[in-house]
């Protein structure tokens, strides 16, 4: 199931990584690189989906389509 997430900047001053269809931000940071971060991992675990990153004037600066995480499970090789 693919879906999006927003990076953006609240009024308090963090970092809201905030799936779009949710009521509230699911991770708040510091920095938007750490909320970019936790946006990504949250969207590769989950199946994929798309990354908006706002700026600080709220217009999206960038958009990036994340793919699902490849979990391979460790298989034992030997002969």
């Amino acid at each position: 199931m693919s879906s999006s997430r927003s990076v953006f900047k609240r009024d308090d001053g963090q970092w809201a990584n905030k799936r779009d269809d949710a009521g509230k931000a699911s991770s708040l940071h510091d920095t938007q690189k750490a909320a970019e971060a936790a946006a990504r991992g949250m969207l590769k675990s989950s199946g994929g989906g798309e990354l908006n990153t706002h700026g600080l004037d709220g217009k999206i600066r960038s958009k990036d389509t994340i793919a699902p995480g490849n979990e391979s499970k460790v298989r034992d090789t030997e002969h």
